[in-house]
């Protein structure tokens, strides 16, 4: 199909613009469309077409209007007149010219971020050139279409403070749980909280990384349970399991918000990790798991994998895990020891005088933490 020359898309601009021609909606598109299957459209009729849709965008139907936005949004020879008559429409019209890639400054991108109307910060939640600073701006707003537009959206960037807010929010809202554990850019140690919806591979991965984080930085060290205490447990399971999980959360240093994620865990996971974190076997926390009398523990199938899950992680590492769940943090180890002359012979643990207690080489440690990506 020939291209419109520039002398004939003058004339119709001319004729719009005069209101000698009723131009219909359909000859603005079909001469878009022209242009745009032309492989090296030439400059004067890409100058006539531009006269032409500028004096006709603003009379134009809403319906065609937002056609030719989606059409000539990343065009790469659509002129800027053009694009600003469009994004004049505001609208539908604004709308789809973000959604389609119109060109925008880092300045704008954040500006519709921040103050945007709700559907152009959905668009934007989109698009490939989105800033952190976007990212964080718009998960901010906390709507929910919003977050998952740009969990679904892997040239979004996440910063720490951008996907701390999502991973919060995951705790209340299942729906965002799959669309945080897809994203690649998340590191494990990020995505803990999120254990008990994960894969098998990366429930692995997260355990490696928070052991290679205890080796690094332990926590504070707490007293292991002793029988009478656990013994109060055991006849709470079955009278009042609420009071029991709170009981279990004091011991190992959390609080409401980890009573409230064992009771909340019907799969009965996060109060198995919990009661290993606080230092029972995993023989004596079956039994409290079984005395608590509900679905999990009436089924073989799912004790045996709760059992499973128990002797498969340290203690240290399944307290930092819950709470990590819970979203707590555990508290750090004190510093022990005493001071010692730096000349003095006789050594300590930390120095060669004394070989001390076997540590494990760094490359180990951090071989098992995936990096983090870049913060911004």
């Amino acid at each position: 199909m020939p291209t419109p020359t520039a002398k004939e898309l003058a004339d119709l601009a001319r004729r719009a613009d005069g209101g000698g021609l009723d131009l219909s909606q359909v000859s603005l598109r079909v001469t878009a469309d022209l242009l745009m299957s032309a492989p090296r459209p030439r400059r004067e009729d890409l100058a006539a077409f531009a006269d032409m849709a500028v004096a006709m965008i603003p009379a134009i139907d809403e319906g065609t209007a937002v056609i030719l936005a989606r059409k000539l949004a990343a065009w790469p020879h659509t002129t800027p007149m053009v694009l600003e008559a469009l994004r004049a429409r505001g609208g539908p019209v604004a709308v789809a010219l973000l959604a389609h890639g119109a060109p925008l400054d880092t300045a704008e991108i954040e500006r519709l971020a921040e103050a945007g109307p709700a559907e152009a910060a959905l668009a934007l939640a989109r698009r490939r050139d989105l800033t952190a600073t976007a990212s964080t701006l718009l998960i901010e707003r906390d709507i929910e279409a919003i977050d998952l537009a740009i969990l679904g959206n892997p040239d979004a960037p996440l910063p720490r403070v951008a996907s701390d807010l999502l991973i919060a929010r995951a705790r209340q809202r299942p729906v965002y749980r799959p669309a945080l554990l897809a994203r690649r850019d998340l590191s494990n140690l990020e995505l803990a909280p999120l254990f008990v919806h994960a894969d098998p591979e990366r429930r692995q991965a997260i355990v490696d990384s928070l052991a290679a984080q205890e080796a690094l930085h332990p926590a504070e060290r707490r007293m292991p349970i002793g029988a009478g205490a656990f013994g109060e447990w055991l006849v709470l399971a079955a009278e009042d399991r609420g009071a029991a999980f709170s009981m279990i959360a004091d011991a190992i240093g959390g609080g409401h918000a980890l009573a409230a994620a064992m009771l909340e865990d019907s799969s009965r996971e996060v109060a198995s990790l919990a009661l290993i974190g606080a230092g029972l076997r995993a023989e004596d926390a079956t039994r409290f798991l079984i005395r608590l009398g509900d679905e999990a523990a009436h089924s073989v199938e799912r004790v045996f994998a709760l059992v499973s899950l128990m002797r498969s992680i340290h203690p240290a590492v399944a307290r930092r895990l819950v709470l990590s769940i819970a979203g707590e943090a555990p508290a750090p180890a004190r510093r022990r020891g005493q001071h010692q002359p730096a000349m003095d012979p006789s050594g300590t643990p930390g120095r060669g005088g004394s070989r001390g207690e076997s540590q494990p080489a760094m490359s180990e440690v951090i071989g098992k933490i995936v990096p983090a990506r870049e913060r911004r």
